[in-house]
């Protein structure tokens, strides 16, 4: 795929990383006494709602409900619901700093390892040099604060966190082409819901009492879950799972840009150069050609010998 035919998958994907940024700053509008798992659960039940809306409004789109490939929505919402369970008990063990570097720094790390073994793709040099550049940067913003040193269970967790992302972006971006964006978003996210609902069952809901709770789940249900993963799901269609993963970097520096203009946090070096050392980093995943095909294996060569040499 070419450079201009790519660069509205990456626009879509980038806009949905702005997206995703503004969850923290968000969160800081929350009670105080807010459930973390109970937000997580309920944005994606609400994003969920809003993609199915979505999908229900055209014609073809409703249709298409009857041809997805449900093996492969089935795992990718699995691995959303996982993800989104993962991080968030991943940041309270390690510390947001820690659990974000690893749960996010990571995922395109995993992401170019599925394409490599499952895809026989191998990525350009150049590339794999972006996404050094721009895992680099991540950590550089997601520790400049300091915090806790964390545990191995956490480190564990958001590296499975990571795992479960990339997973789902893979599988999503195999998926994508045998149904509309909206329709394959809407029943991802569906499976992810039913996956976490059980949360909603035993965590404190207290705090949903008040109107600003309500107004600012509907925010991260609406725009930052169903509104952006559409974005997503439709950049995936037009470049490699890797690249979307590594493109979704952009979501900490926006989230750091908020929470210096909105939250008044410290602007520091550290975070400044984190901040150019992701944005240099995505420059070269958006302009490099995303992959190229790995040698073929004696076992796939002989295949296709076999199936040229029929009549």
């Amino acid at each position: 795929m070419t450079t201009s035919s790519r660069l509205p998958g990456v626009g879509a994907i980038l806009m949905a990383a702005l997206l995703w940024g503004t969850t923290g700053t968000v969160q800081t509008f929350l009670p105080e006494d807010r459930d973390p798992l109970a937000v997580g659960a309920l944005r994606l039940l609400v994003g969920a709602s809003t993609l199915l809306l979505i999908a229900l409004a055209r014609p073809e789109s409703r249709r298409a409900f009857a041809r997805l490939p449900w093996g492969g929505i089935l795992l990718a919402g699995l691995a959303i619901g996982g993800y989104n369970l993962l991080f968030f008990r991943a940041v309270t063990e390690t510390g947001v700093g820690i659990g974000t570097a690893i749960a996010i720094g990571s995922a395109p790390l995993w992401a170019t390892a599925f394409e490599v073994i499952v895809n026989r793709e191998r990525p350009a040099g150049l590339r794999l040099l972006g996404q050094g550049v721009a895992i680099l940067g991540v950590g550089f913003l997601a520790l400049a604060g300091g915090g806790q040193a964390g545990s191995l269970l956490g480190v564990a967790l958001a590296a499975g966190a990571a795992a479960c992302y990339a997973t789902y972006s893979m599988v999503t971006s195999q998926v994508g082409h045998r149904a509309p964006p909206a329709t394959t978003a809407a029943a991802t996210f569906g499976v992810a819901a039913l996956m976490t609902s059980p949360v909603l069952a035993v965590a404190p809901l207290g705090w949903m009492a008040s109107p600003q709770g309500w107004m600012w789940i509907g925010f991260l249900g609406v725009g930052v879950t169903g509104l952006s993963y559409a974005l997503y799901t439709w950049g995936l269609t037009r470049v490699a799972a890797s690249t979307a993963v590594t493109l979704a970097l952009a979501e900490p520096v926006t989230a750091w840009l908020l929470a210096s203009a909105v939250v008044g946090e410290t602007v520091t070096g550290q975070k400044v150069l984190g901040a150019l050392l992701v944005l240099a980093g995505l420059a070269l995943i958006t302009l490099l050609p995303a992959r190229r095909s790995l040698p073929a294996s004696p076992a796939m060569e002989t295949c296709r010998a076999n199936r040229a040499a029929r009549p």
